[in-house]
C-alpha cells in the first residue's frame, strides 16, 4: 500500500538542462493590438515600449486609424483585429490587450476568438474601481472623444450608461492631434487639455476617482492626480495587474532567507 501511494504522488522527472520550445517569441506575456498611427508616442504612451517595466509584444492592425476606430466605431475592422489577435497568440503571448479604449466594442468577439485572456479597454476597470470608492463616491471617465463614446462602448465594458464623462475634445491640442493622426503634438498643450478636463470632471463632488479611457493619456496621469487630488486609473494600471497574473513573480525559497 505504501508503495502504491508513493507511485501516485511522485512527479515525472524533468531534466533542468533541457529547455522546452513551442513559441516563436519568449518573455513577452502581454500582446498589444495597436492602431496604425503616426502621432508622437512619448514615454508613458502605451505604444512606447519604454513605458513598460517588462517586455511586451506589439501587433499593428493595418488600416485601423484613430479616426476609424474612435469616430467611426472601427467599422469593418473586426476581422483584421481577430486575425491580429490570433497571430499574437501564435507568436507566443499569454494575454492580449489593445491601445484604444473604444475597442471595448470587440471585447466579446476577440475573447471568443483566442484561447487566452483578453482585455480590450481601460473602461473594464469600472466595476472594480467603483467598489474601491468611499461611501457616496463614484468614478468618472476622462475620454478623448465623448461624442463618439456611445452606450454600446460603455455596456461592452461593463460601465453604466449614466456614468459621468468629460472629454478633451474641443480643447487646444490633445484630441485633435491624436484623432487626426498628426505628426507633431505640443506636449505642454496636450497636458493642459488633460488637466483642464480632469478638473472639470472633479467639480462633480460625487467623483472619487478618475478612469482614463484613452491609452494616450497615461503620460499625464501623475499631473491629473496632482491637480485633482483624486486617484487615477489608466490602462497602465490595468496592464500591470494583467501581466502580474500571466507571469506571477517568483520569490526566494524560505530556505534562502
Amino acid at each position: 500500500m505504501s508503495h502504491h501511494n508513493d507511485m501516485k504522488t511522485s512527479k515525472p522527472f524533468h531534466d533542468p538542462s533541457i529547455a522546452t520550445g513551442g513559441k516563436a517569441v519568449y518573455g513577452a506575456s502581454v500582446g498589444i493590438l495597436m492602431l496604425e498611427a503616426r502621432f508622437p508616442r512619448i514615454p508613458g504612451d502605451m505604444g512606447n515600449a519604454l513605458s513598460w517595466p517588462f517586455p511586451v509584444h506589439y501587433k499593428v492592425v493595418r488600416g485601423a486609424s484613430p479616426d476609424l476606430v474612435v469616430r467611426r466605431r472601427a467599422e469593418d475592422m473586426l476581422t483584421p483585429f481577430i486575425h491580429a489577435a490570433q497571430e499574437l497568440v501564435a507568436d507566443g503571448v499569454d494575454g492580449i490587450t489593445t491601445n484604444c479604449g473604444f475597442l471595448s466594442l470587440f471585447q466579446a468577439e476577440l475573447a471568443a476568438a483566442v484561447p487566452v485572456p483578453v482585455m480590450t479597454s481601460s473602461l473594464m476597470q469600472w466595476d472594480m474601481v467603483s467598489r474601491l470608492m468611499p461611501h457616496g463616491k463614484r468614478p468618472g471617465i476622462l475620454t478623448v472623444n465623448a461624442s463618439s463614446l456611445s452606450p454600446d462602448h460603455l455596456i461592452a465594458a461593463g460601465v453604466p450608461v449614466d456614468a459621468p464623462v468629460v472629454t478633451t475634445e474641443g480643447r487646444r491640442e490633445f484630441t485633435r492631434a491624436i484623432l487626426d493622426n498628426e505628426a507633431e503634438m505640443n506636449i505642454d498643450l496636450a497636458r493642459a487639455d488633460n488637466i483642464d478636463a480632469a478638473m472639470e470632471l472633479a467639480t462633480d463632488t460625487t467623483i472619487g476617482g478618475i478612469i482614463l479611457e484613452c491609452t494616450n493619456m497615461i503620460p499625464y496621469a501623475a499631473d491629473i492626480r496632482m491637480a485633482t487630488g483624486l486617484p487615477v486609473y489608466s490602462i497602465h494600471n490595468l496592464v500591470m495587474w494583467f501581466q502580474a497574473s500571466l507571469r506571477p513573480p517568483r520569490f526566494p525559497s524560505h530556505q534562502d532567507i
